[in-house]
């Protein structure tokens, strides 16, 4: 992919989510694999403008991750789509209505400011990047219908298809939590979609953070203010439209919710 193809994929994009308006189709050619998808993606971000204030990851399924050579992806979280929620606010949260629209229950880890850009050796030295963990919810978007059936480099390209972050209650004593043993369940207008627990989520949202913080590095993205990881969808991806309620419970912990709004 040329550099001038992957610029106009990336206009069309930000001009679509500016507008707020769907893309019937896929706006120019398709990236095939994930370097592709990131330069739309680095590209795209210097079009919007905005502040970043997080990363989502994504979990890539077989066999795609086989051929991809990457089992996770990453998309920027601008810090306008970030949203501190008490158990008990409904939050509007905005879809694209002639796109894709999801919710996805996930773990919140806030990377702590000073970060030296070395990237963790193993999961045991994540804790000390941290400075918070909280409960979320990610509103997973795009102008695009396909993003996510299109495969990987496609998601990647629309900035890894987020449109938003709930922020919930602080996960207590963090630092000795068991992500693996909190079930987190999804509620759909009343009716629960999807409940599990970490363990099932490759290594977990420390591994996540881990990913993440190598993709940015790799990509020569700084992250020393701190940031966000949206750590993955723990319940899975649950389509949701415009009048939808949503609620994540994590067994024990907390709970948040929102309903969904056209954007």
């Amino acid at each position: 992919m040329s550099k001038q193809e992957a610029r106009d994929v990336a206009q069309a994009f930000v001009t679509a989510r500016k507008a707020a308006e769907g893309l019937e189709a896929y706006p120019g050619t398709r990236p095939e694999d994930m370097v592709s998808g990131y330069a739309i993606q680095d590209i795209a971000l210097v079009l919007d403008g905005r502040e970043v204030a997080g990363w989502k990851v994504g979990k890539i399924n077989p066999p795609d991750d086989e051929r991809l050579g990457t089992n996770r992806l990453a998309g920027p979280i601008f810090a306008d789509t970030v949203h501190p929620v008490s158990a008990d606010e409904e939050r509007a949260m905005p879809v694209f209505a002639e796109g894709f629209g999801a919710a996805e229950a996930e773990f919140l880890l806030h990377v702590a400011p000073g970060w030296d850009g070395v990237v963790p050796a193993d999961n045991a030295a994540v804790p000390a990047l941290l400075d918070r963990v909280h409960l979320g919810i990610e509103i997973a978007s795009s102008p695009y219908p396909g993003i996510n059936a299109d495969g990987p480099p496609v998601t990647v390209s629309d900035f890894g298809n987020n449109h938003g972050l709930l922020i919930g209650p602080a996960l207590a004593d963090w630092q000795e939590a068991d992500f693996d043993a909190i079930e987190v369940r999804l509620e759909i207008n009343g009716e629960t979609v999807g409940a599990n627990t970490t363990a099932n989520m490759l290594d977990g949202p420390l591994g996540a953070v881990r990913f993440l913080l190598g993709n940015l590095s790799e990509r020569g993205i700084d992250c020393s203010a701190g940031a966000w990881i949206s750590t993955g969808a723990v319940t899975g991806v649950h389509p949701v439209a415009p009048g939808d309620r949503v609620l994540a419970e994590f067994a024990g912990c907390g709970s948040l919710k929102c309903r969904i709004v056209a954007a």
